[in-house]
């Protein structure tokens, strides 16, 4: 796919703003990421100079240069920008650079401003009224950008293409049933038959339609055929329910429809009603997972927008890990990894392996680093966990020991007990799968271990943080 046909991350309609400008004397910052393209007003003044479409700083008497921060509607993998100046022809800077950083989207201007940068895209020159395209070559998601011109000057607009790499906490959870369709959840429309009268990306886009011309809308068909679209969904899926939105369309809807899979049919074809939000349910066939859908519309017209639910498949999940770990930004990927097991170098040898082709990939290098570890590893990723019937400080810590939490205080008694033998006779704290498990049951197979040679209750300790690293890795997405 053309990079220039992906998201513009940081699209205003996304959520997508300029924070912070050092200077816009000429013209306003927010113009960066109008939607619409650039015009000129041949006679157009205001009370500071010449109205330009753009952002434009004044003339820079003293040292240094401007710059402007930019906080992504999405965070994603950055492909490519595109640094427009059209109309500025004697006021354009005569270079440019960016630099990214990876921090929660609320992240204040103070903050931003003291935080460090990443340069994706070193010192580059410029061209007048032109519009100024830049491949990007870097592999980590980001949410803010810092847009620097050289000396000073006016740029009409910025755009951000990449790959969206969804927070799936902030989602809610791969586990639960998600629009895979949306932009916001890494849904790409592919390709379609027509968007002569609207965007196809439209379909796609966050909340409702605000018009017709915020919709997919094709010409009218004088041929046999319909027209069509396909759209990538952000991880595979057995879908569970589909809404096609008409609103807006009265006079130019679809006369019917009908929804594809991978190779079997979702919804047959069904009937549509102008200026309505149609949801299909039962009406859906159990084709198993999918990974893209195309929607056929009968015989041509315009939707406003479609949204396809569904839970995402569990290798999906294991990709979305996968994927998860190879764009975050260095620091974030090591206190992921460190939160999932604490055996530095466990930690270490997995950041060398980024980044891996897939869910499959990671499990097996995650499982392979840790049996080539040695004993001491083990026991320094043993030291990270609280005891069985301690008060975990961490979240996934008290939700892996909910079955201790409500426990009576003489089963809580002898857990610490059976931890101080335990700890006196292996030199470890006891290690236990413990989601699941109650504080009985985990006391008893404690008493039980407790008969082991020091050896093989060390292999089984080690299985045991095996299985809460790979729960723990799940958790990244769910």
């Amino acid at each position: 796919m053309d990079t220039k046909e992906l998201v513009d991350l940081a699209a205003g309609r996304l959520g997508g703003s300029v924070l912070y400008a050092t200077d816009d004397f000429f013209a306003p910052k927010e113009n960066l990421l109008k939607a619409l393209k650039p015009v000129w007003k041949e006679h157009e003044y205001t009370d500071r100079g010449k109205w330009m479409d753009g952002w434009e700083s004044r003339r820079k008497r003293t040292s240094g240069h401007d710059f402007a921060i930019v906080r992504l509607g999405i965070a994603g993998v950055i492909r490519g920008v595109l640094v427009d100046t059209s109309y500025f022809r004697g006021n354009f800077p005569s270079h440019c650079s960016i630099e990214a950083c990876a921090l929660m989207p609320e992240t204040d201007v103070d903050s931003l401003l003291k935080t460090e940068w990443l340069e994706i895209l070193p010192k580059s020159e410029l061209k007048g009224d032109d519009e100024n395209f830049f491949n990007i070559e870097n592999p980590y998601a980001f949410t803010h950008l810092r847009f620097h011109i050289y000396p000073d000057g006016g740029v009409a607009r910025l755009r951000v293409y990449g790959d969206v790499v969804p927070d799936w906490h902030r989602e809610g959870g791969l586990q639960n049933e998600i629009d895979l369709a949306a932009v916001e959840h890494g849904g790409q429309v592919l390709t379609c038959s027509d968007m002569f009268f609207g965007p196809k990306h439209n379909l796609i886009m966050p909340g409702p339609s605000l018009g017709m011309s915020d919709g997919w809308e094709t010409r009218r068909r004088r041929g046999p055929g319909n027209d069509w679209v396909v759209v990538q969904l952000g991880a595979e899926a057995e879908i569970t329910r589909v809404e096609i939105d008409t609103s807006h369309f009265k006079g130019n809807y679809p006369d019917t429809c009908s929804i594809d899979g991978d190779e079997h049919e979702i919804l047959p074809r069904t009937k549509l009603l102008p200026d309505t939000r149609h949801v299909f349910v039962d009406q859906l066939n159990d084709v198993g997972p999918v990974k893209q859908v195309r929607l056929n519309v009968y015989p041509d017209g315009g939707i406003a927008r479609l949204r396809v639910y569904g839970k995402a498949t569990d290798d999906a999940k294991w990709r979305e890990v996968a994927r998860t770990i190879n764009t975050r930004v260095r620091s974030q990927a090591e206190t992921d990894l460190r939160s999932c097991c604490g055996a530095t170098q466990w930690v270490r040898q997995m950041m060398a392996s980024r980044p891996f082709d897939g869910g499959s990939e990671l499990l097996a290098g995650a499982e392979t680093i840790w049996w080539e570890l040695d004993p001491q590893d083990w026991r320094e990723a043993f030291a990270a966990h609280p005891r069985i019937g301690e008060n975990p400080k961490s979240e996934w810590g008290r939700q892996e020991q909910a079955g201790a939490a409500s426990a009576p205080s003489d089963t809580m008694r002898a857990l610490a007990e059976v931890n101080r033998e335990y700890e006196k006779r292996f030199g470890h704290i006891f290690i236990i799968f413990a989601t699941g498990k109650t504080a009985d049951e985990m006391l008893a197979i404690a008493r039980q271990r407790m008969q082991n040679p020091p050896e093989q209750e060390l292999r089984i300790a080690a299985e045991q943080q095996l299985r809460i690293t790979k729960l723990r890795l799940m958790k990244l997405v769910s």
